[in-house]
Order: structure tokens, then sequence, then C-alpha cells
């Protein structure tokens, strides 16, 4: 997945009790729930390894 302000690749987050995606160029952070529409299948299998995300 691409970030939305400046191309970047995203990758996932995890923290405790909380997954994002991250930016790695600009380092903006999106929750699921923003970019949800946009998932790409490559992200959506590696949050599929998550047995609950927690939206917040």
């Amino acid at each position: 997945m691409k970030c939305r302000k400046c191309e970047g690749t995203l990758k996932v987050l995890r923290r405790c009790r909380q997954v994002r995606l991250q930016c790695s160029s600009c380092c903006h952070e999106y929750r699921i729930h923003e970019v949800a529409a946009d998932l790409d299948a490559a992200t959506e299998a590696e949050l599929e390894r998550y047995t609950a995300i927690i939206y917040d």
C-alpha cells in the first residue's frame, strides 16, 4: 500500500492493543478504518495474522 500523503510504502505497525499502518518515508500513521477501503491483498494477508484488531 502507498501513503496518501507522500506515496511512501505503508508497513504494519503493531503496538500493545493496537495495529496501525505507518509510512516508511514520512512516518504518518493511519488507523485501519481510515484506509480499509484501499487495503491491498498483501496488507490484508498480513493483518489476518492478528486475532483481534482494536480500532480507536
